[in-house]
């Protein structure tokens, strides 16, 4: 009688199932012969009779200035330079500026003048992508707003070409499959890594992993959870992917494990502006009355400045009983706001607490020629982020003629700070001790053996530049244009 009641129920179950299945797939197939229709409606034909073909970028942030935007305007002026008949279109949030500004602003910032116009769809929704919104469940909240935020910018403008390039991935499956777009991305840095889900599993307290989750079995097992459910969902809107872009060979190595797309994903290296700083002089350390040492990064949680100031506290106690010449510390960084400004005034507390506010220095938003002036009077280069998916201060440091010390993780680990030609080119370190053992060691090294390693290291960096950017991106997206 049960078996009987089950048939009754589950036969009807899996018709209704099926035909809202059947009503759904309609339903996609009919928003998408719309947006089609709708295309055709707003991109009208140029001079020559042909319609432009409409190459779409989405970065909501695209007036922010940093190395990402540098990224985007390379690759708009690359395709620019490369195709004849195509109309390039960046979907942005940046409503307080107009096109002519947010170009301008391009090329007064890094240099970068575009041959034809660009078309700016505004987005009136940037709000949903940011993390203030989502003070839980960050990750999964600022997706799922970055797809209603796509659904916007898809209405607004079908594209025939999309790359996302500021690593919105849950917005390609929306214009591969109802915008009937080729899509690609760029990826600066993926959402989650094996690396978050071994910190979460491990029960590390980091600055992404709070301690009352760490202290709690019970938090960390759902957050684990949390976590490897959002990696599925991640791995599955990537593979839709036609063309993948990552930035080195660490973020290669987590798309790949995560979104199984090898055949179509590709390492090209973001366009440092490596020319201005191969362009200060080279010399050998000629005065040895003081040595600085240069940290250039961002004041945010992650570029971990505790341990610089704890590493050069170490050096200088080690230092003061062999009554060496004296040393610097320089920190330089930009602040975003009010939480950076504290982050900064704690940093100088810790300085008080250790006794070496003396021989630290903090530069906050300093104009370009002073931070070249500074790297050019530097001894050492120092960076200190574990897993830096890249690392594009370290390259500006080692193009200065620093010698560079970074953290053993990450871009720097992998790609920046490796042999070129077999030759050293920098130090890698990733503990107190480690940092305060190698600054030491890189200071006790003649002025020639440094100045080798220096030469070595801007050498290297040529591989970083503009150029070899424009040739590595035109090889990966030329599938997405057959």
């Amino acid at each position: 009688a049960c078996f009987r009641l089950l048939c009754s129920l589950l036969i009807p179950a899996l018709f209704l199932s099926g035909i809202l299945c059947v009503c759904l797939v309609v339903l996609l197939w009919g928003i998408r012969l719309w947006l089609q229709q709708r295309k055709k409606q707003l991109t009208s034909a140029g001079k020559d009779g042909k319609r432009p073909l409409l190459i779409a970028f989405f970065h909501p942030y695209c007036n922010a200035g940093g190395g990402g935007e540098r990224v985007l305007w390379c690759a708009i002026r690359t395709l620019q330079k490369k195709y004849r008949n195509v109309m390039c279109v960046v979907y942005t949030g940046d409503r307080d500026a107009t096109g002519e500004e947010i170009v301008e602003g391009a090329f007064r910032r890094f240099n970068i003048k575009l041959t034809h116009p660009v078309k700016f769809v505004f987005l009136e929704n940037r709000y949903l992508v940011e993390a203030s919104l989502y003070p839980h469940f960050t990750l999964l909240g600022q997706s799922l707003g970055s797809v209603f935020l796509g659904w916007e910018a898809l209405l607004k403008c079908v594209p025939d070409i999309y790359i996302d390039s500021m690593g919105y991935a849950f917005t390609l499956p929306l214009f591969k499959y109802l915008g009937g777009c080729r899509v690609g991305c760029y990826v600066h840095y993926p959402t989650i890594s094996t690396d978050m889900l071994s910190v979460v599993r491990n029960q590390d307290t980091r600055f992404n992993n709070a301690a009352f989750i760490t202290n709690n079995p019970l938090f960390s097992k759902f957050k684990l959870v949390y976590y490897f459910f959002f990696a599925f969902m991640y791995g599955l809107v990537g593979s839709c992917s036609d063309m993948v872009m990552v930035n080195s060979s660490w973020t290669l190595n987590h798309i790949l494990s995560l979104w199984r797309a090898g055949a179509c994903t590709s390492v090209v290296y973001p366009p440092c502006d490596v020319q201005t700083f191969l362009d200060i002089p080279l010399e050998e350390d000629r005065s040895t009355a003081e040595y600085s040492i240069v940290s250039v990064s961002q004041f945010r949680p992650e570029k971990d400045h505790l341990l610089q100031i704890r590493a050069f506290a170490k050096l200088l106690k080690e230092k003061r009983l062999e009554q060496q010449p004296s040393l610097k510390l320089i920190l330089i960084g930009g602040c975003r706001n009010q939480q950076d400004e504290e982050r900064v005034n704690n940093l100088k507390h810790l300085c008080e607490e250790l006794g070496v506010s003396n021989n630290v220095t903090f530069r906050i938003n300093i104009p370009f020629e002073e931070l070249k002036r500074h790297l050019a009077e530097a001894t050492i280069g120092l960076h200190t982020m574990w897993n830096e998916h890249f690392g594009i201060g370290v390259v500006e440091c080692m193009a200065a003629g620093t010698v560079i010390l970074a953290h053993n993780s990450g871009g720097p680990k992998l790609d920046i700070v490796v042999p070129y030609e077999g030759h050293i080119t920098g130090f890698l370190a990733d503990n107190e001790d480690n940092y305060a053992e190698t600054m030491a060691y890189i200071l006790s090294l003649s002025p020639e053996k440094r100045l080798e390693i220096r030469e070595n290291a801007r050498r290297s960096v040529h591989r970083f530049s503009d150029q070899h950017f424009e040739d590595t991106f035109l090889l990966s997206v030329e599938p997405l244009f057959k």
